[in-house]
């Protein structure tokens, strides 16, 4: 009651002022915060526990709450962008997007922090950099940054891809940097070996086991399913699930399926996946026909 108000007047404020939309309903002892932006939904409920804390709700108070709230998420902002910047160890980044990095430290992807998640590229990247001597630096920075549009992309249009290339290239980051950004999801080709490290860094750290909201059980699950799925069509010869199972390929035999065939075979397997299983992202399709010709002297 306290919390609602009378006539509604301490919801519709605290509503207005934070953005995030509050849900009491019939569950006892719980108010459920509704917002796409983390960082928004972040202050209002560190405003809202200090408001039922102090028992005295007004939009006066509801108005110092929040404000008080958002200093606080602004230090935690600025602490995690820099802590996991001097982590990484990619030398001098500009302010602005330090702090952008860090609100990442308010978003998940399938229950994976993405902060911790750039934290991870980068470092992988850092090691295949090592191993092909190439610039470690260059390679963490890109891994590090590769997903920055995702701390921006509830509030702007466009793909975090997209979003992320746009906020670097202000800042003038390196151009080989805003490409790793840009084609991480085969939005765009990837014209160096950096962008090519990203992206299987990317795939490395998202698919692991334990990662994401997926058990190990319900991993190898998704992937035996796809496989038996294509397996089930005529003419396969054997499939294999790749990339934890964002790519199906599938090998025919030559001669029970032609080139023609083979084409309008992916097109049902993609379709049947579409109705028949769950999975996050996209799956690509790709059915493999090879015919040999061998002979002996």
């Amino acid at each position: 009651g306290r919390i609602i108000g009378r006539d509604g007047r301490n919801i519709k404020t605290f509503e207005q002022l934070s953005g995030v939309k509050l849900i009491v309903d019939d569950t006892p002892e719980a108010v459920v915060l509704s917002s796409f932006d983390p960082v928004k939904r972040e202050i209002a409920r560190i405003a809202l526990e200090k408001l039922i804390q102090n028992g005295k709700i007004h939009p006066q108070r509801i108005e110092e709450t929040l404000k008080q709230a958002e200093q606080e998420v602004e230090k935690t902002v600025w602490r995690a962008g820099n802590e996991v910047v001097a982590a990484v160890g990619i030398g001098k980044i500009h302010p602005d997007l330090i702090r952008t990095l860090g609100k990442l430290y308010y978003r998940t992807s399938y229950g994976q922090n993405v902060l911790m998640h750039s934290k991870e590229v980068a470092l992988l990247c850092g090691t295949m950099a090592a191993e092909l001597r190439l610039d470690t630096k260059l390679a963490k920075r890109s891994g590090l940054l590769h997903d920055i549009g995702k701390a921006v992309s509830q509030s702007q249009e466009g793909t975090h891809t997209q979003l992320g290339y746009e906020l670097c290239k202000k800042y003038n980051e390196n151009p080989i940097v805003l490409n790793a950004i840009a084609s991480h999801h085969e939005d765009v080709p990837a014209d160096n070996l950096y962008s090519v490290l990203v992206a299987a860094a990317d795939a490395i750290s998202g698919s692991r086991p334990g990662a994401r909201r997926d058990t190990l059980e319900g991993y190898v699950r998704r992937i035996e399913r796809l496989e038996k799925l294509a397996d089930s069509f005529y003419g396969v010869e054997k499939s294999y699930a790749i990339s934890a199972g964002r790519e199906l390929r599938v090998i025919v035999q030559p001669e029970k399926v032609s080139d023609a065939q083979a084409d309008l075979l992916a097109s049902e397997i993609a379709k049947k996946i579409q109705e028949d299983l769950d999975y996050p992202g996209q799956v690509k399709v790709t059915v493999i026909r090879e015919s040999r010709a061998a002979t002996y002297a």
